[in-house]
């Protein structure tokens, strides 16, 4: 019988200390829902004591999950426990989450006090906390740093008083893999009653190590995991959701089971990335732009012969369309003409030969091919069957004047003109074109990649708007970045016109 895993996403509490990151309760209420589409089993909420913001946000966030734990956290004192409790009133199912430092340093330096007096101020804290709810979970803050044989008096002790869950938080990020699996594994044979509560990592990324350090906390017998979305957290963050999720996924072998719908991971590392203004770096694992993508010829051979020369993930487990095959002067013609062949593309062998001569020229001066390049050499134009083209664009802006755009369309041959004012040359050609496409569309996200070059170098933006519950993306290429700006908008239109 396989071992459940528990995901308990501190996204909203943990995630949202990092600066700028700050939601608001419509906006943590939309990441509450998508979470538990996503299958997280426990979701912390936030510390109400610290904010009446993160208090009513608790609050509605109760109210809008149904199956998910809702968590909010405290710190050992029973006003703050107090304040948790009243926050999770319309929880179905809720978690008070107190605790206090344990290791030398915070007992000296933080609280000023001895390992006794912590340890009885854990019993209190956990005694009062199951005043409210049966659902109690301690954290040992800093156990990393905490010595084993301390941790586990302390451990030993929140059970019996009452803790369902004892979370054991590399607070510093410091341990290394070896050391925190040896920690929880000391746990585990050390505390006599540990057989009435579940072990939780908590690991923070300061070395780069969060995602390996659970990994090991999983394997010596600890069956919760605090992870976040993108690993976003306080400093260099925390343990990816996306990464464990998939580690475990991948490692069947292990028979370690999630609750977690991998095919929504993409979407909810997007959705965070947006709502939090933090973008995913290109290389982070699974959710990162380049995490399917191949640009070595060698690589790109073996993909397009099987993809699990290469791959470990099917790209569609994790909402992923497909891997990407990015084309590079490395890149050989089988790259090629199975990018071609995907823009609908067929060339004969001699013509391919001719066409992959000349994206070698280009590929040695331009870091990214697209489409439209390819499809240029191929002989072909990207916006030749489109039913919606753009025949002229006017924008009049400027420091102290409002923006005013004029714009020409051809659909399907009949010409349409419209004109509008905005905030910004883009805001005003998009709202002039708003004007002729008559269709509730949402931006979603705007995308200017840097002008490598000079100014007069083509400028690229990428845009992904969504129209009647699906989200569709566009692509625009000019040296003038309004016109780039609406071509990626239209380009957003042809594709769900079809």
């Amino acid at each position: 019988m396989s071992d459940r895993l528990f995901i308990f996403d501190t996204t909203l509490r943990d995630g949202e200390q990092v600066p700028g990151c700050q939601l608001n309760t419509v906006e943590k209420i939309q990441v509450a829902k998508q979470l538990e589409a996503l299958g997280v089993d426990i979701i912390e909420a936030g510390f109400p004591v610290s904010s009446p913001g993160d208090f009513n946000s608790i609050i509605e966030i109760s109210k809008a999950v149904t199956w998910p734990t809702i968590c909010a956290l405290t710190r050992a004192v029973e006003k703050d426990i107090d304040v948790a409790a009243e926050s999770l009133k319309f929880a179905k199912r809720k978690r008070i989450h107190t605790g206090i430092g344990t290791s030398d340093s915070h007992i000296k330096y933080k609280f000023n006090s001895n390992r006794e007096e912590i340890i009885e101020r854990a019993i209190a804290a956990v005694k009062y906390a199951r005043r409210y709810v049966d659902d109690v979970e301690f954290y040992a803050e800093d156990a990393g740093r905490t010595d084993n044989e301390y941790l586990a008096r302390v451990v030993e002790a929140v059970i019996k008083a009452g803790a369902t869950v004892v979370n054991i938080p590399d607070t510093t990020g410091y341990c290394l893999p070896t050391d925190y699996g040896a920690k929880i594994n000391y746990l585990m044979n050390h505390v006599s009653n540990i057989d009435k509560a579940i072990l939780s990592t908590h690991c923070h990324n300061d070395l780069g190590m969060a995602t390996a350090n659970t990994v090991s906390g999983v394997l010596n017998g600890a069956r919760q995991v605090e992870v976040t979305i993108n690993g976003i957290g306080e400093r260099a963050g925390n343990t990816s959701l996306e990464e464990i999720a998939m580690i475990f996924k991948c490692h069947q072998q292990l028979d370690i089971q999630t609750n977690i719908n991998t095919q929504k991971i993409y979407p909810t590392s997007r959705m965070i990335s947006s709502l939090m203004n933090m973008p995913v770096q290109p290389n982070k694992a699974v959710v990162g732009r380049n995490a399917f993508a191949h640009s070595s010829g060698i690589h790109q051979d073996g993909v397009l012969k099987d993809v699990r020369t290469y791959e470990i993930m099917d790209p569609h487990d994790v909402g992923i369309d497909e891997n990407s095959i990015v084309l590079t002067a490395r890149s050989g013609r089988a790259a090629l003409k199975h990018r071609l062949s995907l823009l609908g593309v067929e060339l004969t062998p001699k013509k391919l030969d001719t066409v992959y001569e000349e994206f070698l020229k280009i590929a040695d001066k331009k870091k990214d091919i697209n489409d439209d390049d390819i499809l240029l050499l191929a002989g072909a134009d990207r916006s030749s069957n489109h039913a919606i083209k753009m025949d002229y664009l006017q924008v009049t802006s400027g420091i102290g004047v409002r923006s005013v755009a004029s714009i020409g369309l051809n659909i399907s041959g009949e010409k349409f003109e419209a004109a509008a004012s905005g905030n910004g040359p883009v805001d005003a050609a998009i709202k002039a074109l708003k004007k002729i496409i008559e269709r509730e569309m949402t931006l979603k996200e705007f995308t200017i990649q840097a002008i490598s070059k000079g100014s007069d170098d083509v400028g690229k933006v990428h845009m992904q708007v969504e129209y009647d519950g699906h989200m569709y993306y566009g692509f625009g290429a000019n040296t003038d970045i309004v016109a780039a700006s609406v071509e990626a908008y239209i380009d957003c239109i042809n594709k769900f016109r079809k």
